[in-house]
């Protein structure tokens, strides 16, 4: 995968400048300026309502004048990046977070560009403060990119190459597996994935910011490149985005690249399930059983209920190595979107410190999650008849949370576990989130892993 470069420069000479206010704090901002600027913004009616975008004439060109409104976080300075001109430009007075304007602005500039290249645009000085700023909209590109590629460009190979290449880029180890010994290893990722031309892959990641003492940390991602729902076909209409059904395994990939960026003092571990849930005459039918790596017998529900099938031997095989964390991400289930909507991704975790943590990051970097329950009383909604478990609940509710709980059955006893069931998409653009892809509960979670770890 080619990386797109952020629309960042060290060059500030001949940059305009695009100054800031929030309505209380206009007067105070209009005070600094030339008089002519001053007058020029009164007379629009610049009220400095969130997003609002006005161009100054300046000497030898224009500055700008970005309205915060209440809003806080980053994203509302990616209307910037639609709004200005083509050009050079630095931040100038009322901004009250460099770092956060330089990441929203950069979100904001995002385009998938492979086929259609994006026009050039306006170009933000970087400042001196915005390292980690970078860093974090770097994967949440790469996030991007990977969940907006085509499903005829990125079967299983490709994304597990790009997880190899992203391990070996930061000095780590990459190791795929497939054919017989997937089969053997990864039962049920192989029964997931053997309905498709294009072969299953499990990549697996290692990396070490610390010595052998050092905290473990296992990322787990659900990456079905193109999920047709198998025998339990989806309607048209349903499968029309699900060339993101791989979103996890990209949110992962994300979240691995920014703590190998950070240097963070953990040793890492990550293995991305690499599938394509197709029809053919050696795909998994309902009512099959499946034999998992944790040596349960699973009876195939549904087939469309393929994720969890993906993650379980993962999980299985992370758990047993005993982490200090052990996190995974999946674009899991409808039933996630229906509770909390295509913004917030739903939280499941079995440790209430590693849930608060992750929360509390989530709040304080603006990138939210909220907690549902991993509920005791459903667990039994998964027995079968004839196996260990269902895939599915025969009950039509909390789907999300008998998604969680099947998850769980997995486990080894006493690791703690975090899952979040997210959309990554956009149904439509907003400032810093263009349509398509995204990045979703990432810098969160890298907030929540450097605090516990500490920095590198």
């Amino acid at each position: 995968m080619i990386e797109q470069k952020l629309p960042l420069t060290d060059a500030a000479h001949g940059a305009r400048v695009v100054h800031a206010a929030r309505p209380g704090g206009l007067a105070a901002l209009l005070a600094k300026l030339p008089r002519a600027q001053r007058d020029f913004a009164a007379s629009a009616g610049f009220s400095g309502r969130a997003e609002e975008v006005l161009l100054l004439p300046g000497e030898g060109g224009v500055d700008a004048l970005l309205g915060l409104g209440e809003v806080r976080g980053p994203f509302v300075w990616g209307a910037l990046a639609s709004r200005l001109p083509a050009g050079i430009w630095r931040l100038g007075e009322g901004v009250e977070n460099s770092a956060e304007a330089v990441l929203g602005f950069c979100l904001g500039a995002y385009r998938y560009a492979a086929f259609k290249p994006a026009k050039p645009g306006p170009v933000l000085v970087r400042p001196a403060d915005a390292a980690g700023a970078e860093r974090e909209a770097q994967a949440a590109w790469m996030v991007r990119d990977l969940v907006n590629t085509p499903a005829n460009l990125q079967g299983p190979g490709e994304l597990a190459t790009v997880a190899a290449e992203l391990a070996l880029s930061f000095g780590g180890a990459a190791t795929l597996v497939e054919g017989e010994a997937l089969a053997r290893d990864y039962p049920t990722v192989f029964a997931v994935g053997r309905g498709s031309e294009r072969a299953p892959v499990v990549a697996k990641l290692a990396w070490s910011g610390g010595g052998a003492a050092a905290p473990l940390v296992a990322l787990c991602g659900k990456g079905v490149v193109f999920d047709s729902g198998g025998y339990d076909l989806k309607p048209s209409a349903a499968m029309l985005r699900m060339k993101k059904d791989m979103g996890g395994a990209a949110t992962m990939l994300g979240l691995a690249r920014l703590i190998m960026a950070a240097g963070l003092p953990v040793r890492l571990e990550v293995a991305i399930g690499c599938v394509e849930n197709s029809v053919s005459g050696r795909a998994m039918r309902p009512l099959d059983v499946v034999r998992t790596r944790r040596g349960l017998a699973v009876e195939i529900g549904n087939t469309d209920a393929e994720g969890r099938l993906v993650l379980c031997d993962l999980l299985a095989e992370a758990s047993d190595r005993k982490p200090a964390l052990l996190l995974n991400a999946a674009t899991l289930t409808g039933a996630a979107r229906v509770a909390l909507g295509p913004d917030l991704p739903a939280l499941f975790c079995n440790d209430d410190a590693w849930a608060e943590a992750l929360l509390g990051a989530g709040g304080r970097v603006h990138d939210p999650m909220w907690r549902l329950p991993l509920w005791d009383g459903y667990d039994s909604w998964l027995d079968s008849p004839v196996a260990d478990l269902n895939n599915v609940s025969a009950k039509p509710m909390a789907g999300a949370i008998t998604a969680a709980l099947f998850l769980r059955r997995f486990l080894a006893a006493g690791v703690p576990w975090a899952h979040l069931d997210l959309y990554a998409w956009n149904d439509s653009p907003r400032a810093g989130r263009p349509e398509g892809g995204e990045a979703m509960a990432m810098r969160a979670a890298v907030a929540a892993i450097a605090e516990r770890f500490g920095p590198g």
